[in-house]
């Protein structure tokens, strides 16, 4: 039997979050690396990683009672503001608070996940009764 936290949809969050991180990654690499520039090679990168973690969010880790009309703009809005709030986290930690890009980077993961956790939870795939 799996330990309890392994169970639970905290876990399942942040499984999906880090699986999302390494395609992000991988993909980002694999398309500059053929010759796309950075930007385009990124932003198809993202949207592609974008897709993936909303199926595996919510299928997997919020069960998959979420119709897509409505689950799917709240998500993409979701995405918006956090990639918004991780750039402000981000100016703030190194112009407020001087911390060095790998410091800075950790602070605006950690931030950026807990509230792309509460709200994906509470509003984008709310708990159905």
């Amino acid at each position: 039997m799996a330990p309890a936290f392994v169970q639970t949809r905290l876990f399942r969050f942040l499984t999906v979050g880090i699986g999302a991180a390494l395609l992000l990654l991988m993909l980002s690499w694999l398309l500059v690396s053929s010759g796309l520039s950075p930007f385009t090679g990124s932003v198809i990168a993202y949207a592609i990683t974008v897709i993936v973690a909303y199926s595996a969010q919510r299928g997997w880790t919020f069960g998959g009672q979420h119709d897509h009309a409505h689950a799917m703009p709240r998500y993409l809005a979701l995405q918006a503001g956090c990639a918004a709030f991780s750039g402000l986290v981000s100016h703030v930690a190194v112009a407020q608070f001087g911390l060095s890009p790998f410091a800075m980077s950790v602070v605006m993961t950690i931030a950026t996940s807990t509230v792309s956790y509460v709200v994906s939870s509470l509003w984008v795939f709310p708990a159905r009764d």
